[in-house]
This record gives structure tokens, C-alpha cells and sequence, in this order.
């Protein structure tokens, strides 16, 4: 599922066409300075670069052919001063997300600079009143300043591009909705909503297309399956085989009914299974495994979270869904756990995770193969995307530490503890102001950047407690 090709980005390099008189061989010099910061970013973006743009028509122009290239955003540079109001025609037509880079051939004043090395590092008053222009026409755009030499523009283009692209997913994305808990208030939005301002659309099919798919899979298919996941789990000596064959079977089902509708992810409530009468189990194993390809997931019909995943896939590389259990108040932490579900792609590496033969009876049903595993420690963050009304949305987000904690010997369910950098108290009374849900999308490492990027260009809240 995940895309590990390199986002591609169009450059924009904007220039004064009055300067070329002036100085004769500017346009050359810029152009041959662009193709060095093209250079440095080798590793973070595949970058299109066919000529400096020095007037509106350039612009507008290259604009066009960058969204007929269909790329996943444009990145601006100032070579020198150039008209901000040429740039708000492009972009009223432009429909691929923006950042502007403020970065210079040279980066410190030389006590020897003339007229001409002051003019092609004065792109700050240029960025200036291209940025003022972008803002005052409700363009968004993500924005940067600083050196082009020491990693941070790489840094800031790759999350820029890793943004973009998850931008324009989205746009293109389904998800599958199959079920709702009857009451369940926050996972509730309004759908045209979601796919006017973010651009995912929420298709509602029943159990039993689930079904029809789960029955075309052939014995070949699970023997296989079977065969594999005995190198990936520690297999609990209870499970009886037919069943692990029938959460296999689950899981090849649900994964064609996922490539065949082009779904980036799915909902399901669990009721759904037992009322239908054809499943003998929940399909705690399909979703967690689902989760590991790189589908987004979430339970009882929420919808929003599966989008959630699924994006901070493509975002983050990968990601996790669950939900608040409890505060440890001792270790300033966070339980977080379902119904059993979980990406077991994201388990710690000194242990397999264990697939256990669980004792969970909900909807009338057999035991379900349950993945059990904690995820591994260090930096992560828990978030969730809160519906205000008409095209609001908030990201609220809390930053923290994974702990290396794995010893629970009754919690038959995937499990983590998360400790808040705010510290517990806060980061739940702030969750609690903010309206933060309860079921939480999870992701290992260090994205804040990333993710803060992403909702200002998705013009989404982010509110981190």
C-alpha cells in the first residue's frame, strides 16, 4: 500500500526579468544556483526544473504544466525580488498544494558584496510579497526559511513533498463504511464535508459483500497465507488450525474487497458479524494484518479515523489505531488498547508478536486469532480528527514517548503505554477541551513537523495538548 517512491515536485523560481539588462547573465547564474539547491535535496524529492520563471506569463505557465504533470506540489524560490500579484493568478488555478522556501546563494554578508551579490540574495522582500499575496488571496501555502546547506530545507522539502502527496491521496481516496454503533456520538460527520474540504469519499456497503469475497477465497490461498503468518507470529499451541484457516480466510476476503473497490481503508462494526449468521469469528486478525499492509482502519464504524490512517500511512510511513483505556497516574502514561485489533507491523523487533487463540465471545461468535504484541519505544504521537461544524476540522495531537513496557499478563489485547511530553493531567483535560475522540490514530517516531505542515495546507486545525 504505501508509496516509497520519492514525492515529485515542481519548482517554481521566480525573477525579476528587469534584472537581466542590469547584469547580463543573472538568468544563467540563478538558473545554474537552483540546479545546486535541486542537488541538496537529493533523497527528499524528485524535483522538475525546466526554467526560471521571470515574468507572469512564465509563471502561469509553468504552473499549468505542473498540474498537468499531475506532481505532488510546488515549491517556490526567490532568486531575487519578483511581483507577488503575479503569482496570485497561477494559483487561483493551481490545484496543487504550495510551500515557499526563503533560502540564499549566500549566506552571510561579504564585506566585498556589490550591487550584483545583494540582488541575487535578496529574495526575502521578494517571498515577502509573494507570501502577503498567497495570504490575502486565502491561498494556503507551507512556508520556510533558512539553509539550503546544513539539511534543514532537505528536511523541511521532504515532509513538504511527504505532505503534498498525502494531500493529493486524499483527494483520490474511498473508504469502506460497514456498520455503526448505534449512539456512538463523535465518530459521527458529516460526509460531504469531508470529501468537499479533505477529499476522501465514504462508500456504505453491507456484511455480506464482505461475505461474498471472504467465500471466493480458495483452500491454495489460506494454506499459503497460513504458511506465512507461522513466521511472523508465535503461534499460541492452542489455536486449533481451522480457526487460524478461517481468520486467514477473513483476511484474504477483506484485503480483495479492498484492492478490488480501490478502498485506502475500511470501518466495520462488530455487531455486523454475528447478526449476518455466515461468520463464525470476528475478524480481529483481518483487520490487524490489514492495518500492517498499510490499509487504514478503525472499529465501529468511524470513518474518519480509517481516513485518518490511511493518510498518516502515506504521511508517516505507517501508523496504528486505538484508543484510551485508562491514565497510569504513576507513570504519567497513557493504556491505550481495543478490542484486539492492531498494526503488529509497528511491534517491538526483540519479540515476535504472539497470535493467541482468545477467549472473546462478542456477537455470539467463536474465538477470534487475536495479535498480541506491544509497539516499539521511543518518540510517537496519538492523535485524532475532530469534526467542528460545517468545513472545521481539528487535528488534535499529543506528542510523547512510547514506553518499554510489555509485561501485562491478563491484557489479552495489543497494548501500549504512551506518555504525554504535557505530562497525563494536561494532555487529557486538554484532549477533553479540544474534543479529541476516542478512538486515536497512533505513529512511532518523530512527525510533528510533518503532521503540522500537512494540516496547514489541508487547512485543518491543529491544536497539540
Amino acid at each position: 500500500m504505501n508509496q516509497n517512491t520519492l514525492p515529485r515536485l515542481g519548482v517554481l523560481a521566480l525573477m525579476l526579468e528587469g534584472y537581466e539588462p542590469l547584469f547580463p547573465g543573472i538568468t544563467r547564474r540563478q538558473h545554474a544556483y537552483v540546479q545546486q539547491v535541486i542537488a541538496s535535496l537529493e533523497g527528499a524529492a524528485e524535483c522538475v526544473f525546466p526554467k526560471v520563471a521571470l515574468n507572469r506569463a512564465d509563471i502561469e505557465a509553468l504552473t499549468a504544466q505542473y498540474n498537468a504533470q499531475e506532481l505532488d506540489g510546488i515549491l517556490i524560490l526567490l532568486l531575487s525580488y519578483s511581483q507577488g500579484q503575479y503569482l496570485v493568478r497561477a494559483m487561483q488555478h493551481n490545484h496543487l498544494p504550495l510551500a515557499l522556501a526563503l533560502v540564499q546563494p549566500d549566506e552571510t554578508v561579504g564585506d566585498d558584496f556589490e550591487e550584483l551579490e545583494l540582488t541575487v540574495n535578496q529574495g526575502i522582500h521578494g517571498s515577502q510579497d509573494n507570501a502577503n499575496c498567497l495570504l490575502r488571496a486565502g491561498i494556503p501555502c507551507a512556508y520556510f526559511a533558512g539553509s539550503r546547506k546544513n539539511g534543514e530545507l532537505a528536511a523541511f522539502v521532504a515532509d513538504f513533498g511527504a505532505a503534498g502527496r498525502t494531500l493529493q491521496r486524499l483527494r483520490r481516496m474511498k473508504i469502506g463504511v460497514i456498520g455503526k454503533l448505534a449512539g456512538m456520538g463523535d465518530v459521527i460527520t458529516d460526509d460531504m464535508a469531508v470529501y468537499r474540504k479533505l477529499g476522501p469519499e465514504f462508500v456504505y456497503d453491507s456484511v455480506g459483500t464482505l461475505q461474498r469475497f471472504c467465500a471466493a477465497v480458495t483452500p491454495v490461498e489460506v494454506e499459503r497465507r497460513v504458511a506465512y503468518e507461522r513466521t511472523v507470529f508465535d503461534i499460541d499451541p492452542a489455536l486449533p488450525p481451522e480457526r487460524h484457516a478461517e481468520a486467514v480466510r477473513m483476511y484474504l476476503g477483506f484485503k480483495r474487497y479492498l484492492q478490488e473497490n480501490g478502498y485506502a481503508g475500511y470501518t466495520a462494526h462488530f455487531e455486523e458479524f454475528g447478526a449476518d449468521g455466515r461468520f463464525t469469528q470476528l475478524p480481529l486478525l483481518a483487520a490487524s494484518s490489514l492495518m500492517a499492509d498499510g490499509y487504514g482502519y478503525a472499529a465501529e464504524g468511524d470513518a474518519t479515523t480509517a481516513m485518518l490512517m490511511a493518510a498518516m500511512h502515506t504521511l508517516c510511513g505507517e501508523a496504528n489505531f486505538s484508543e484510551m483505556y485508562m491514565m497510569d497516574l504513576a507513570r504519567e502514561a497513557i493504556l491505550l488498547c481495543h478490542a484486539g485489533e492492531g498494526n503488529w507491523a509497528t511491534a517491538r523487533t526483540d519479540r515476535k508478536p504472539f497470535l493467541m487463540d482468545r477467549v472473546f465471545n462478542e456477537g455470539g461468535l467463536s474465538n477470534p486469532p487475536t495479535p498480541i504484541f506491544t509497539p516499539r519505544p521511543g518518540r510517537a504521537g496519538v492523535m485524532s480528527l475532530v469534526h467542528l461544524g460545517g468545513e472545521r476540522f481539528r487535528l488534535v495531537y499529543a506528542a510523547g514517548q512510547m514506553l518499554d513496557k510489555c509485561d501485562l499478563r491478563r491484557c489479552d489485547m495489543p497494548y501500549m503505554f504512551f506518555r504525554p511530553d504535557s505530562g497525563v493531567r494536561p494532555c487529557v483535560t486538554a484532549w477533553l477541551e479540544q474534543g479529541g475522540t476516542h478512538h486515536e490514530t497512533i505513529v512511532l517516531g518523530e512527525h510533528t513537523a510533518r503532521i503540522r505542515l500537512w494540516c496547514r495546507l489541508a487547512g485543518v486545525e491543529f491544536a497539540a495538548v
